[in-house]
């Protein structure tokens, strides 16, 4: 520090005391203003060295809010130096010239104390206006957020929903207000139905664009569908996407199944691309997880998608279920999380009742009462959870 450049204000009587007291501080390189009483101080006064009995009572106060004081006294049982200290003036020295390098030392130690308060002060002020700027921010964005979840369940389709007598129906649950999970079903004619499932990598807006994009290209896809070859129109979907993905260079995949209900023929076709978990499909008399892999979309060039088919008898249901739902359920492995899954699925014959098993899992696991390693290794932030189930025939419309 340039002591050069502090001015000390020195309040005393004049005379040899106030003289010598200055010229103590001065040799220590620090600039002296001597003065009577606290009035007309230069404004570049650092500190002010104020002998006890020349302060008048009334203005200590006024003195320990202007500027940093050091009280100086000739005596520790002097009523004036008590009078200060009661005001909040903790820093003296009695007999200053017997102790002159002290006092140079509570000099400087006094000013570089004042100086880092104001820095505190003006960075608390800026603290503050920083949290005010970051808080109209996030009241901002979360308008925005709110306002795009919105939109996007306004893109997801009426449900339940019975398309030639199969019955369609989904919970739909993001993590914020945008998610990156997405499904559709539609009715193509008579004989065919079409849905998809997709689960966009990451969370908010970024994702839920991409789920826009899907919307819009699969609803291009299927008015240009001629409705021959079924077989080949999920994998081809799936194909055409993973390219827009590359093609945009986001730095967005997902994974999806898409399939096509042939209602003449009670038959699904369909594809995927790293569907996890894989949908389920149960009849009245098993549970089995439908076969086929395929890559994620979105991620590598020139990927070739699957052309899967299985016969559906009249009364089935395929779950679909976003990789959100193993959060839900108790194990230390995938493996685990994906039998407990299946469990809860034979059990349920509606969606609502899928759900609510859910919920109780997952209550169970943030209380602790299921198997205390099954907390371990899952997302600090939730993921979007959804699931959708398809069931028929036979419904009606």
């Amino acid at each position: 520090m340039d002591h050069s450049k502090q001015l000390i204000a020195v309040i005393d009587e004049p005379g040899a005391e106030r003289n010598a007291l200055a010229e103590a501080i001065t040799c220590d390189g620090m600039g002296v203003f001597a003065a009577e009483n606290i009035e007309h101080l230069p404004d570049n006064t650092a500190l002010i060295v104020a002998h006890a009995r020349t302060v008048p009572r009334q203005q200590w106060s006024q003195l320990a809010h202007r500027l940093p004081t050091l009280v100086v006294s000739d005596s520790r049982q002097d009523a004036d130096l008590i009078k200060a200290i009661d005001v909040g003036l903790v820093d003296y020295i009695v007999h200053p010239l017997r102790h002159a390098e002290l006092l140079r030392r509570m000099i400087r130690k006094a000013i570089e104390l004042h100086l880092v308060a104001q820095e505190r002060d003006r960075d608390r002020e800026r603290l503050a206006e920083l949290n005010e700027s970051l808080e109209t921010h996030l009241a901002l964005l979360r308008m925005d957020q709110q306002s795009g979840g919105h939109i996007q369940r306004r893109l997801l389709p009426v449900h339940p929903k019975v398309i030639n007598g199969v019955y369609y129906d989904y919970w739909f649950a993001p993590s914020l207000y945008l998610s990156g999970d997405f499904l559709d079903y539609q009715r193509y004619n008579e004989r065919y139905s079409t849905f998809y499932f997709a689960d966009v990598s990451g969370h908010g807006a970024s994702s839920a664009f991409v789920t826009v994009l899907l919307k819009y290209l699969c609803n291009r896809w299927l008015s240009e569908w001629d409705g021959r070859e079924p077989e080949r129109l999920a994998p081809n979907w799936l194909a055409a996407l993973n390219r827009e993905l590359q093609d945009t260079d986001i730095g967005k995949h997902a994974t999806l199944f898409v399939g096509v209900i042939d209602h003449e023929a009670k038959t699904l076709h369909y594809s995927l691309g790293a569907q996890l978990p894989m949908p389920l499909l149960a009849t009245k008399d098993s549970l089995v997880r439908l076969a086929g892999e395929g890559m994620p979309v979105g991620l590598f060039p020139d990927v070739e998608y699957p052309s899967l088919s299985c016969v559906l008898p009249s009364e089935f249901r395929l779950w679909l279920c976003s990789d959100g739902v193993l959060e839900c359920l108790p194990g230390k492995t995938l493996d685990t999380r994906l039998t407990e899954l299946e469990q809860l699925v034979s059990e349920s014959v509606t969606l609502e009742q899928l759900r609510d098993r859910l919920a109780l899992t997952n209550a169970l696991l943030m209380e602790g009462s299921v198997e205390s390693e099954a907390n371990q290794d899952r997302d600090a932030l939730p993921d979007d959870l959804t699931i959708m189930m398809v069931s028929g025939f036979g419904h009606a419309d």
